[in-house]
């Protein structure tokens, strides 16, 4: 019993239980999760579950999570009202961090008590379609896409991720996932293959173990570049406890100095290696340590993190088919330092649930004799409807002591930032970047794509203004400078073909510099 609450009905007062619930043996086929109970009537008023991992039959099922709820109908009989299922699913021998997501809902109502059953519900003739004048009465409101849509809305739609987590904390430290348990896998595509100015080609592989489906995980990559003929690898073995997470993890690759990225890895690979265009400024990072976990809520962690890493300059190796590319930061190879970091971090929800708050705050100390310093950075993103539209606010900010080092500079310009300045032209130790948009759907002209594909019906038309500031020295010279004031910048950017490409346009207010780009949907750049 964990909870206990009341409704106060005309007439009565409905006095509920909430009531967690798990299986003695988590290795049988089994449901976990909670029951809410009107007590007087021992009637069902709400259930959320999951299910335990030998449950599942398909090793390429994630898991399933189901929510059904009842209303109370004519004041007497708990019947069902709304019930949702959402399945998750991976392959099952690559692990990405991309998965398919099938989402039902059943709304029930309408309920008619005690009028009997005619004999012909039984003994009536064929089921037969009615002609198609009397069909044509009925049209759609809207379009089918926009009906699903309404109803993925989170303001509608139960927080199927917080039910996972309350089943995660009911299971305590055994995992309910039916995936395999040994698969190849990486962290996104560019880790399997890639191309840039100071690895060349780099192939890669990797792969994680979870022995016997429980709560210890190890994870291992590995990549050699054909360029720099360097192994480079990352290895991480975890024991989650609860709501509890241990890690102890090693690393040593090709690092890009920028905190977030700015272009889809697969974009970035076939421009830099077609035209010389490598939007990255990259260091070696060699370390490892420790990390702890604790999730707080369904979306929310903090974790602290213990660790020494190297960081060594990175030459160029390589040379594109066209064109040329530009120097790469020879300053950002400071040596080593011992860290300790803390984030505090509010996750989004997946593509159908966009709209919300997500954020963090991420605080790193480094030591070194005689070289110590401090970096803190704030990051936070807001997607509000008005009507129709949506707004979307994003931006960061961040400050470095006077010690800090050239590869934990904030830097800003170009793609990704502010779209028609110069590629990481201003930097410094202290910087921010604010971005407001506004997302209005237009109609447009689909274009066939085969039998059973368009490229959609309708665009998104989102003007935006963003502004950037940046400055202060760091330990060693970089390349970039200070901004020497706000940097603005107006545009447009227009998704098309389902939201799966986006174009950017944009102008400096203060140079009337112009510039234009084309990516992939930034919620798939941590596939790509």
């Amino acid at each position: 019993l964990v909870d206990s609450s009341a409704l106060r009905l005309p007439g009565r007062t409905v006095r509920v239980y909430a009531v967690s619930a798990r299986p003695k043996d988590l290795e049988a086929a089994r449901v976990v999760g909670t029951m809410y109970i009107d007590v007087d009537q021992a009637e069902l008023v709400q259930f959320r579950f999951n299910f335990t991992r030998n449950a599942y039959v398909d090793d390429t099922l994630e898991d399933i999570t189901i929510v059904l709820e009842n209303g109370l109908w004519d004041s007497r009989f708990w019947l069902p009202r709304r019930q949702e299922i959402e399945i998750r699913r991976r392959t099952k021998w690559l692990d990405l961090p991309a998965r398919g997501i099938i989402r039902g809902r059943w709304e029930i109502d309408s309920y008619e008590f005690n009028t009997g059953i005619a004999d012909a519900v039984f003994r009536g003739g064929d089921i037969v379609a009615v002609p198609q004048a009397e069909r044509d009465r009925y049209e759609w409101s809207k379009s089918l896409d926009a009906a699903v849509r309404d109803v993925a809305d989170p303001a509608l739609n139960f927080d199927l991720e917080a039910v996972r987590a309350q089943v995660k904390q009911l299971a305590g430290d055994r995992v309910l996932s039916g995936l395999a348990t040994a698969r190849l896998g990486a962290s996104s595509i560019s880790d399997l293959l890639r191309f840039n100015r100071v690895e060349g080609l780099a192939l890669g592989v990797g792969g994680l173990w979870r022995p016997g489906g429980g709560s210890v995980e190890l994870r291992l990559w590995g990549s050699y570049g054909l360029g720099d003929e360097r192994f480079k690898g990352r290895a991480s073995l975890s024991r989650r406890l609860g709501q509890l997470t241990i890690s102890l993890f090693g690393q040593r690759e090709a690092k890009d100095v920028g905190d977030d990225p700015v272009i889809a890895g697969v974009v970035n690979s076939l421009l830099a290696q077609e035209v010389g265009k490598d939007y990255a400024d990259y260091y070696l990072a060699t370390g490892g340590g420790v990390s702890i976990r604790l999730d707080v809520a369904s979306r929310t962690s903090v974790t602290l993190t213990l660790s020494g890493e190297r960081s060594d300059s990175m030459p160029i190796v390589t040379s594109p088919a066209s064109g040329m590319f530009r120097p790469n930061n020879t300053a950002l190879g400071e040596g080593a330092f011992g860290l300790a970091k803390l984030a505090i971090e509010r996750r989004g929800g997946d593509l159908s649930l966009g709209r919300g708050v997500s954020g963090g705050l991420f605080v790193e100390r480094g030591f070194r004799a005689g070289r110590n310093y401090f970096r803190v950075r704030g990051v936070a993103r807001v997607q509000a409807p008005v009507g129709t539209t949506d707004l979307v606010m994003r931006g960061w900010s961040g400050w470095g002591s006077e010690n800090l080092p050239a590869h934990r500079s904030f830097v800003l310009g170009g793609r990704g930032t502010l779209v028609s300045e110069p590629f990481r032209e201003w930097g410094g130790r202290y910087g921010a970047l604010g971005r407001l948009e506004w997302r209005i759907p237009v109609p447009f002209p689909a274009l066939p794509l085969g039998p059973f594909a368009t490229t959609g019906n309708r665009i998104v038309m989102a003007p935006f203004l963003a502004a950037g500031w940046a400055g202060g020295s760091t330990l060693s010279p970089a390349t970039w400078r200070e901004t020497a004031g706000i940097r603005p910048v107006a545009g447009l950017a227009v998704e098309w073909f389902h939201g799966f490409l986006r174009t950017e346009l944009g102008t400096s207010l203060r140079d009337r510099r112009f510039g234009i780009t084309l990516d992939i949907s930034r919620d798939l750049w941590p596939i790509l």
